[in-house]
């Protein structure tokens, strides 16, 4: 496993009678694309940010490769072992798509960019100047600059159209297929979840790993 819960509970400060998440316990590999679902407010954020690193439970361990992320820190963690997909996208829009991945690790921006879909000339205009599929394509390109071996999404198909959605989606499936990444994705989209390898399911603080196979 690349990436573990272990015995995590999570609750807000002002709130301890009610858990968030409670006793989760879960690993994830390379090479496989996770879907995680549940109902607004059940916890599916949260979930993607302790594993990012953009918090820590209250109870229990994340462990990346088996060690305990706090142990090297997490700005170490969120640097290295993992790279972040957003709905909104999150582009610095004051620079072009091209130098946006760069910010994102050492992989070749053209390169990048052309994999998933964006030409030369789409790659130096400015960010703001592409359309909301065209961004989220850059702000994967951005994700796959990293040599990390996690790809965390949150909601990356919410504010896009069917088409351009699967085509994200191909995307994402390709980045844990074919370059082996660990692709975990926080979705509403059924779709989505049909094409996971697979689909977790957050309801009242518990978890649980189901088949997908609804109309």
């Amino acid at each position: 496993m690349i990436l573990e819960l272990k015995n995590v509970d999570y609750y807000y400060k002002a709130n301890k009678s009610k858990k968030i998440l409670s006793d989760i316990n879960i690993g994830f590999e390379e090479g496989k694309m996770y879907a995680v679902l549940g109902p607004s407010g059940s916890g599916k954020t949260t979930f993607l940010s302790l594993l990012a690193g953009l918090d820590i439970p209250v109870k229990g361990e994340i462990l990346y490769d088996g060690e305990n992320i706090l142990k090297n820190g997490l700005n170490f963690h969120r640097k290295n072992n993992v790279s972040l997909v957003f709905q909104n996208y999150n582009l610095i829009d004051y620079l072009t798509p091209k130098e946006n991945v760069r910010l994102g690790g050492d992989g070749e921006p053209e390169k990048l960019l052309s994999e998933v879909g964006i030409t030369k000339e789409e790659g130096r205009r400015n960010v703001l100047q592409l359309s909301g599929g065209q961004q989220q394509r850059v702000a994967i390109a951005r994700a796959l600059a990293s040599n990390s071996k996690v790809l965390l999404a949150d909601e990356p198909t919410g504010n896009l159209d069917e088409q351009t959605a699967y085509e994200i989606v191909t995307l994402l499936k390709k980045s844990a297929h074919i370059i082996g990444k660990c692709v975990i994705v926080v979705t509403h989209s059924k779709e989505l979840a049909k094409q996971a390898d697979e689909v977790i399911k957050i309801k009242n603080g518990n978890i649980e790993l189901v088949n997908y196979d609804e109309d």
